[in-house]
């Protein structure tokens, strides 16, 4: 028995060093960690289980049947974050450069497969060359099994990739179904053809790194949610993102224990602007609702008129949906409307109650944003708060104008709780233009055309640009001070905690893709 033991430890010891430590050696000179040094930094001390760690490939073509590594390229199993199980794969590109195999989907899947039956999160970290072209058409279904997978489990169990090195090709389709994606700048890239193929068909030059680096990925294509200085920093914005979440889809959101004190905010009551047309950052109001240091911002350097992310309010777990009047006035435009449906859709899977603060003067006007179908892409942000059935409040800060008051969680499309600040405005549209298509034959024909024009804006303005017509009507539940809204909404999402609501039967709702 003892040399048996002995034989077991022997082969332990051969799956812990991957391919090598010249290939380790090669890993830590590009800036990178190792598969389980990644691990390591994850998950709890001394928590992680692994699965699969004497697996090795089936092929024997083109000479693969004399290299063998026990685990395959892909270290899978099981552990803890913050007490919390979660289920975990990480890619070892010390093994045929992380590509990826028959056998080393089969220990995805069979890691996906339990995360999924015991309701716990999955969490990929992806360091890979690809599919494993020795294999062919094998490797290939490995890929389709995993995104089947991924598929099964969206909606169900919080889904989150982390791009640590390449990931091309079809490699990159998980990452895309998944809820979040971290990416580390300078390190990792992502693209379905790389730079060669690129050039070779469409004659443009760029690199890896312009073409699906981090940076690029952050903030022109929105593929990824955060770009991370390095790989450290990437785990502890997993750690973060995991502390605002269920387990499961059937799970309450996390809720620190709070005792409610003194929740007026002064600094609220001056964060508008007098001139109306004059910007403010949101990020202001949102820092002063949301508990100290608590708000996770997601995709900020993407779509920045919209700020979408995590807080807490009173220990409670809230997602935060908002325009943001700094940037483009707040408008919104496609990448906007795509970033808050998608983040307002990750929220109603998992039951996390959703706050948003309006300031929104409408949709992008324009012949890019019309060709480009700015109309399917806004009846998304429609579409996702409409079906959402979790808790839902909206503050209307300052405008609130024409198609884009009803798409901002209005409470004709659902919305529990409206409130507005004396500085509201919900009309169809501003005073000035609306003066110029009213007035237009009586300020035409007036005797000082400037002067009646002023006049004619301020009628319009004093009747319509103000809340009170709304609350008149209860489309708004409630004009509040400023300085009152957190306590307005501690109370407001308290009362809403035991929200139900039956849905019509149906297979699923066909968003406007």
């Amino acid at each position: 028995m003892k040399d048996k033991i002995q034989h077991l430890k022997d082969k332990k010891k051969e799956a812990l060093q991957g391919g090598g430590t010249a290939r380790i050696d090669s890993q830590h000179k590009k800036g990178k960690l190792t598969a389980r040094e990644r691990l390591q930094l994850l998950l709890d001390e001394g928590s992680f289980q692994e699965i699969g760690m004497l697996v090795k490939h089936r092929s024997t073509d083109f000479g693969m049947e004399n290299e063998t590594y026990a685990g395959d390229g892909v270290v899978t199993g099981y552990g803890t974050i913050g007490g919390r199980t979660v289920y975990v794969f990480s890619q070892d590109f010390t093994v045929f450069g992380g590509s990826l195999s028959e056998t080393y989907a089969e220990k995805i899947c069979k890691i996906m497969d339990l995360a999924l039956q015991n309701g716990a999160p999955i969490i990929g970290l992806n360091d890979s060359g690809g599919a494993r072209i020795q294999e062919g058409v094998v490797s290939l279904g490995g890929y389709a099994d995993i995104f089947y997978r991924n598929t099964l489990a969206s909606g169900v169990i919080p889904q989150i990739s982390a791009i640590m090195g390449p990931s091309a090709g079809g490699a990159v389709y998980s990452p895309a179904i998944t809820d979040f994606t971290v990416m580390v700048k300078n390190t990792s890239y992502m693209f379905v053809t790389g730079p060669n193929v690129v050039k070779t068909v469409t004659h443009e030059s760029v690199t890896a790194e312009e073409l699906g680096g981090a940076e690029t990925h952050a903030s022109k294509s929105g593929v990824t949610h955060f770009a991370c200085e390095n790989e450290l920093d990437a785990v502890e914005h997993i750690k973060r993102l995991l502390s605002y979440m269920p387990q499961n889809c059937e799970d309450l959101v996390p809720c620190l224990d709070y005792q409610i004190k003194n929740e007026h905010r002064e600094v609220l009551n001056s964060v508008i602007p007098d001139n109306a047309s004059q910007p403010y950052d949101m990020r202001l109001v949102i820092e002063e609702l949301a508990d100290p240091d608590s708000f996770m911002e997601v995709h900020r350097d993407f779509a920045e008129n919209i700020v979408v992310g995590f807080a807490r309010l009173a220990g409670r777990s809230i997602g935060i949906v908002a325009n943001q009047p700094a940037s483009l006035a707040g408008v919104l435009d496609i990448d906007a409307s795509v970033k808050g449906a998608r983040f307002v859709r990750f929220c109603d899977c998992f039951n996390i109650p959703l706050l948003v603060l309006e300031d929104v003067p409408g949709f992008l006007p324009g012949t890019d944003q019309e060709w480009n179908g700015i109309i399917t892409h806004g009846a998304k942000l429609l579409f996702a708060f409409s079906e959402a059935t979790v808790p839902r409040i909206t503050v209307i800060t300052r405008k609130a104008y024409g198609g884009a008051y009803c798409v901002m969680n209005s409470k004709h499309i659902g919305a529990d709780m409206n409130f507005a600040w004396p500085s509201a405005e919900i009309a169809v549209m501003g005073a000035k233009g609306a003066a110029e298509i009213i007035f237009k034959k009586q300020i035409s024909s007036a005797e000082d055309p400037e002067k009646e024009w002023l006049k004619k804006e301020k009628e319009y303005s004093d009747k319509f640009a103000n809340p009170y017509r709304a609350a008149e009507r209860g489309f708004i539940d409630e004009v509040i001070e400023p300085a009152e809204t957190r306590e307005k909404l501690i109370f407001a999402f308290k009362m809403l905690e035991n929200k139900a609501v039956k849905l019509p039967k149906k297979k699923h709702g066909n968003i406007p893709l």
